[in-house]
């Protein structure tokens, strides 16, 4: 049954330590992925978005997530594990509509994978992005607006060491503006540096996620740190 799932091939695979979640309600499926990678991962598996939940607390490296599971499915995991867990989420799913695409998306999903798919391949984009992570992590920035600090590489910001819950869109967000503080970013562009290339959501999605980010910190400061530039996008004000 397997084979009309994925094709399997055995050279090339990249060699990269870390922890990936894999979920999927096909035991088959689960247990080839589980054999193919436990020579370069430490793989943990989960069966039903209940038990996925569950093994999210183990803060693995990154997850594999089926969409189309009985019970709790994969779009409500990701939304359910999203504000907690930073690690890339990339969904393995037979849909093929691009509404799918765009839900997947806007649940935090990282990457989109159709069945039937080759393991090579998904191999290598598995490690592109615990590549992505691990330049990220490396890079120790922490940088101070008056009373907000921004860690880059623990993903946090406080106001006078009190910390405010960004989500993981929300820090990425918050990260390209500040990093470019005083340069102007429209819509598109953030949405396309945030989401990707490769994003099928709508960069209206932008006003809003910013709208919950200033929300969040006029809890705990004054000072207006996303500033609207009118008919041109939005600025970092440190």
């Amino acid at each position: 049954m397997y084979d009309k799932i994925c094709t399997i091939h055995t050279e090339g695979v990249s060699e990269l330590n870390g922890t990936i979640l894999i979920v999927d309600d096909e035991r088959g499926i689960v247990d080839t992925m589980k054999a193919y990678f436990s020579t370069q991962y430490e793989v943990l598996t989960a069966y039903s978005g209940e038990e996925a939940i569950q093994k999210a607390e183990n803060q693995p490296d990154l997850i594999l997530l089926d969409i189309n599971m009985p019970g709790i499915d994969g779009l409500t995991v990701c939304q359910t594990i999203r504000e907690h867990v930073a690690c890339p989420i990339l969904f393995l799913t037979a849909r093929m509509e691009s509404t799918d695409k765009i839900n997947g998306f806007q649940a935090g999903a990282d990457d989109y994978i159709v069945k039937p798919f080759d393991l090579d391949e998904l191999a290598a984009r598995i490690a592109a992005h615990l590549r992505r992570e691990q330049r990220r992590h490396s890079q120790s920035i922490v940088r101070f607006f008056g009373e907000l600090a921004v860690d880059y590489s623990a993903r946090t910001v406080t106001v006078h060491n009190e910390p405010i819950a960004l989500s993981k869109r929300e820090f990425d967000i918050l990260e390209l503006l500040s990093l470019n503080a005083g340069q102007v970013f429209d819509r598109e562009r953030i949405y396309e540096a945030v989401w990707g290339i490769d994003g099928d959501g709508n960069s209206d999605t932008i006003m809003e996620h910013i709208r919950k980010i200033r929300i969040k910190l006029a809890a705990h400061t004054l000072h207006s740190y996303i500033e609207t530039v009118w008919g041109c996008g939005y600025k970092w004000n440190g």
